[in-house]
């Protein structure tokens, strides 16, 4: 018997990509569209659904083709997803009645000030784990229903259905069969009951969302029916289903409390497992669920750091060091040692913990003496700093989750960097681990799916598949990691508003 292939579609905010990989979660092949993205108006963003779909199939026959396979020989599809945007479209004709609404978009802003202004955010919090913010689908879906003529009628008619994208996307490839989404993309709409495990009354109320357009939410790894035989050439069964985030989770291995990881792209996002322990947010964290497997969640606390990659897309382009990210890392290896430099990337304001929207950007510590090379490393060095500011928040939120022998797990552009691995463990005191694979989305996907399909018995199992990390183990001294800390907190004192 051969040995069996798992599919995963990585669903993302600006492509859309397939890999084959093996039952050893070795990748086979791969394939990648890129997604048009719309600006209608400042602070609005949105995809076509439907485009969307067909960079779907586009990519999944294209990945097999590549792999020298057929459909036929693969086992199962896993789906990962660009998380919280969001589409409605008609039940019979399967017609989007608007573009989706990506989850960077801010038109829903006022709503939450409105909820926000009414004492409803500590409710919120409690029943979803998240904060008002129009990044969350809940917002969006009440935004459509209401801008959309007929829409919230409609809905309540039974007429039309919504979904975060592994929704629509699996709907539109079991041709209409199986309207359904996994437990972490419901933890993402502020619509979902993150303990009972179910979608919140309360919250639709508040929302005047219609439960008649909500899929059914089911385990990361179960049964998502099978795709339409005409669409990839061959009927294949979807087994596993995961957010992006938490996919990623999955395929860094961190299914046991503690373990954590952290992607690296233009903004950073960290997430450590609790297990089963909900830890609610004192520092203004998210409390997500980590995974849902045979019916039992795990959570785990979230922070993301809005700018990282892009503070070296800012020395390369806006100071004009050549040679891109590695061009700026060569620079900040010739940096003076103790220069005092710090830079806070708060361009767009400030993430987690911070959470300060009118925060700016700023460099402290100038001397007659510093120049590009201590600015460059100063950017690295922010996106280190930044990664300890929320593992001391998760500390302080989830101290029972950490034990002595932490390791933050990485992945994204940053991760590929040797150099800013050791950064990254000096400066937070933490061992950081690596792999040279980074599609580590797109592994979790396989590996849920895995465990749907009965390749693996078990989480485990699943993850014993994954490859084998790179550690680096902290080397700075004590005092110098605290000193470059306390410089840290004191320049983003001087740029914070609150």
């Amino acid at each position: 018997m051969a040995d069996p292939l798992i599919l995963a579609l990585d669903q993302g905010t600006t492509s859309t990509r397939a890999i084959l990989f093996d039952a050893q979660g070795a990748p086979l092949a791969d394939a990648g569209r890129p997604l048009e993205q719309f600006y209608p108006e400042d602070g609005w963003v949105e995809h076509d659904a439907e485009q969307i779909f067909e960079t779907c199939v586009e990519v999944l026959r294209e990945a097999v083709a590549k792999a020298g396979r057929s459909m036929s020989e693969v086992t199962a599809i896993g789906v990962t997803n660009q998380r919280e945007t969001v589409v409605i479209w008609d039940k019979v004709t399967g017609k989007p009645i608007h573009k989706a609404i990506v989850w960077q978009d801010r038109r829903t802003a006022p709503t939450c000030e409105r909820l926000r202004a009414a004492g409803l955010e500590p409710k919120v919090t409690s029943i979803t784990g998240l904060l008002l913010d129009p990044y969350f689908s809940g917002t969006k879906i009440a935004w459509l229903l209401g801008a959309v003529p007929g829409a919230r009628a409609r809905a309540q008619a039974g007429e039309l259905l919504v979904g975060t994208m592994d929704a629509w996307v699996i709907w539109k490839l079991t041709g209409g069969a199986v309207h359904a989404t996994d437990a972490t993309n419901a933890s993402r709409t502020l619509l979902f009951d993150i303990r009972a495990q179910a979608w919140s009354t309360e919250m639709l109320d508040m929302l005047d969302v219609p439960a008649a357009l909500l899929p059914k939410v089911l385990d990361c790894a179960d049964d998502y029916g099978t795709t339409q035989a005409d669409l990839l050439g061959a009927a294949v069964p979807i087994r596993g289903v995961a957010g992006d985030q938490q996919a990623a989770l999955m395929g860094q291995g961190c299914i046991r409390a503690g373990e954590m990881k952290a992607t690296y792209g233009t903004g950073c996002f960290m997430l450590v497992n609790t297990g089963e322990h909900l830890a609610p947010s004192r520092s203004r964290l998210l409390t997500t669920v980590a995974a849902r497997l045979n019916g039992q969640p795990t959570y785990a606390l979230e922070g993301s750091i809005f700018i990282a990659g892009a503070a070296l897309q800012w020395v390369n382009e806006g100071l004009g060091v050549a040679g891109g990210g590695s061009g700026v890392e060569a620079l900040a290896q010739t940096a003076k040692e103790d220069h005092g430099v710090v830079l806070v990337p708060a361009f767009t304001g400030l993430g987690a913990p911070w959470w300060d929207a009118g925060a700016r950007g700023a460099i402290f510590g100038l001397t007659r003496d510093s120049g590009l090379a201590e600015i460059a490393e100063a950017a690295f060095d922010a996106c280190a700093l930044q990664t300890r500011d929320l593992i001391e928040a998760m500390r302080a939120d989830a101290p029972g989750a950490f034990g002595a022998q932490v390791e933050l797990r990485i992945d994204g552009g940053m991760a590929r960097s040797k150099w800013f691995s050791q950064r990254l463990a000096d400066l937070t005191g933490v061992a950081v681990g690596r792999v040279n694979f980074q599609e580590m989305t797109a592994l979790g996907a396989a590996l849920f799916a895995g465990i749907g399909a009965g390749i693996y018995a078990n989480a485990e199992e699943a993850t014993a598949a994954r490859a084998k990390t790179e550690r680096f183990e902290p080397r700075l001294d004590g005092h110098g990691r605290e000193q470059a800390y306390a410089r840290w907190l004191d320049a983003v004192a001087r740029v914070r508003t609150g």
